[in-house]
């Protein structure tokens, strides 16, 4: 069955008795996580209940493909349904997935997490056309749908926002549900019951926050900041953040970079380059971002665009940990950017 992104939050709050294993996929690692905890609690409380929940990695089913079949089958010992989770799925173990669409056995909700799949993945094909299955999107917030995340937090403390203020938090947040939560929860602890948030207020919560987000670890990576990237990636690990979600949120910030250097090329300078990026860059950024753009020349951009993208592939097909791939990537990154900086003085 396939759920189109304009219903998935209706079909999730209540998805149909039929529907035996759900594949959440897209660019939005967030999202998906947080879409699989809130299916995951439709049915068990504890999302911690050893006897409800089984966790399963996608290399550990594709050495044991009747791994979750046995799984689904299992009976409680405290009774009730379970949950079965599968997580970084991509078309590797597409087999064992399509297998138990067609037959599936026992009563547990099976749970599938991806990264972004295209319309001809193996994978997304068997969950669409499968009669006890469900695909489901899980795109980036933006717009409407982001407005909703931001007013629906920050509702619960009474809390309005100014309209440059929510201008502001439309343009610094969305690349990720979860981390658009967490920034958003600080922003409603820090303003309190019932008082209405500025821009100078976002601006002070948000844009100036020492908290890890997805572009810290992009710009630390491009300055060569090797320190810093390495303490951001270690609390990457502990609040969660998907190692796909970190490549791409990595390779988009190349991409913006080699736009930039490719308009440099051309004769413009680095200012008018940076200010026809959309959306625009954050300008208490500005000046990091013009200063990467000063030390990576467009050929080495295009080249750490190759090596995120192939990152992304090997965490997708080679059963190696995809942690260890993202780090190493990263951090041959930073080591360019250092030896570039050090070239340029």
């Amino acid at each position: 069955m396939k759920i189109s992104a304009g219903k998935a939050t209706h079909f999730i709050a209540s998805p149909p008795d039929a529907i035996r294993a759900i594949l959440l996929y897209g660019p939005d690692a967030g999202l998906v996580r947080e879409r699989a905890g809130t299916l995951t609690k439709s049915i068990v409380e504890d999302p911690k209940d050893p006897f409800r929940i089984a966790e399963i990695a996608a290399n550990e089913l594709r050495d044991d493909p009747a791994r979750l079949s046995d799984e689904a089958a299992a009976i409680a010992f405290t009774g009730g349904q379970r949950v079965v989770r599968v997580r970084d799925a991509t078309d590797t173990i597409s087999g064992p997935l399509a297998d138990f669409c067609d037959n599936p056995s026992g009563d547990a909700l099976v749970v599938i997490e991806a990264g972004n799949l295209t319309p001809r993945s193996k994978l997304r094909k068997a969950f669409e056309n499968a009669k006890c299955a469900a695909a489901i999107p899980c795109y980036a917030d933006e717009g409407g749908a982001l407005r909703d995340v931001i007013s629906e937090t920050l509702g619960q403390s009474s809390i309005r926002i100014s309209a440059d203020a929510m201008s502001f938090l439309l343009e610094n947040l969305g690349s990720d549900r979860m981390v658009s939560r967490s920034e958003l929860e600080k922003l409603r602890l820090y303003m309190g019951e019932g008082r209405e948030v500025t821009l100078e207020d976002a601006i002070a919560c948000i844009g100036d926050s020492a908290s890890m987000t997805l572009d810290d670890i992009a710009f630390a990576a491009a300055s060569g900041n090797i320190d810093r990237l390495t303490h951001l990636m270690d609390r990457a690990r502990r609040e969660g953040l998907a190692t796909i979600g970190i490549l791409r949120a990595v390779a988009r910030h190349f991409q913006r970079l080699h736009l930039a250097s490719g308009s440099v090329d051309e004769g413009k300078s680095a200012d008018v380059a940076i200010k026809s990026l959309r959306p625009p860059v954050f300008f208490k950024q500005a000046d990091i971002f013009r200063g990467q753009v000063r030390i990576w020349p467009t050929g080495r951009l295009g080249q750490a665009l190759v090596s995120l993208s192939e990152a992304e592939v090997q965490c997708k097909t080679t059963g190696m940990p995809t942690d260890t791939i993202c780090d190493q990537t990263l951090l041959r990154l930073g080591a360019t950017a250092r030896a570039l900086g050090k070239n340029r003085r």
